[in-house]
């Protein structure tokens, strides 16, 4: 054996650690952050090299899954037109079968589900960037600080809410951009109602402003449906049902929205 592989005699002599297969786990699932501060914290040229072998990794890995998420599937062929001329006998009772690339059930089961999930009346919208929905708002004794911000479009809080002392309050809703019902239009019925809000359920934009109840063109909520009179088909009475908001409740003053039946 070579005088520079060392560790391999010691691995074939003495074997390894007891918890050697726990602890290279937990090193590679750790590894993903130290990537991500890794990229944080560079500036500069060694940034843009380091974002650049980042995103080949990237690409290499997802052209990997979808080789494995494919597979050959054999399959008879029920809709083939009849052959022309006469079949040997041998091969009468021979059932045709073809090749085709087919995916697994799960992901056909994934796509399924989102297809089903967006099937909305507006499926695409503008997205509002931060610097839209925030506006900065100065603090401290001089003004200095400009660590909150206040948020300039529609929101939603809870019936409980009560606010973070000054202090401590990073986001500010206003109160008069804060809606508790909206007028809700059902595409059967093809009446409006003014329904309570119950949620924000998703805001396209940006998982924090769902976090925030802010509320733009696109964003689907969950409305208080009882007095509708709807009921599921074991007979109970539905309470919220989703709706998604189709015009800009900042500039008009109220929310519109279409219901997701």
């Amino acid at each position: 054996m070579p005088q520079n592989e060392y560790i391999e005699k010691a691995i074939k002599e003495h074997g390894r650690r007891f918890d050697h297969e726990e602890r290279t786990r937990k090193k590679e699932a750790r590894s993903v952050h130290k990537k991500s501060a890794t990229a944080q914290k560079l500036h500069g040229f060694k940034a843009k090299l380091y974002n650049k072998k980042r995103h080949s990794e990237k690409i290499q890995m997802k052209k990997t899954i979808k080789m494995h998420e494919e597979r050959n599937n054999k399959h008879k062929a029920d809709d083939q037109p009849v052959q022309e001329g006469a079949v040997p006998t041998y091969l009468l009772d021979r059932e045709n079968q073809t090749r085709a690339k087919v995916l697994s059930n799960m992901i056909k089961q994934k796509r399924k589900e989102k297809a089903g999930k967006w099937q909305v009346p507006l499926p695409k919208v503008k997205g509002m960037d931060e610097a839209e929905v925030f506006k900065v708002q100065t603090s401290g004794k001089r003004n200095h600080k400009s660590w909150k911000r206040v948020v300039t479009k529609a929101t939603f809080v809870g019936e409980g809410f009560t606010r973070k002392p000054p202090k401590y309050e990073r986001f500010i809703r206003p109160m008069a951009l804060r809606y508790k019902k909206a007028h809700v239009t059902h595409p059967e019925l093809a009446a409006t109602f003014c329904l309570p809000i119950l949620g924000v359920k998703k805001n396209p934009s940006s998982p924090m402003f769902t976090q925030l109840g802010v509320m733009t063109k696109g964003t689907i909520i969950e409305v208080n449906v009882s007095e509708l009179g709807l009921v599921t088909q074991a007979g109970k009475v539905v309470w919220g049902k989703y709706a998604q908001i189709t015009n800009n409740p900042e500039n008009d003053g109220c929310i519109n929205a279409v219901l997701l039946v």
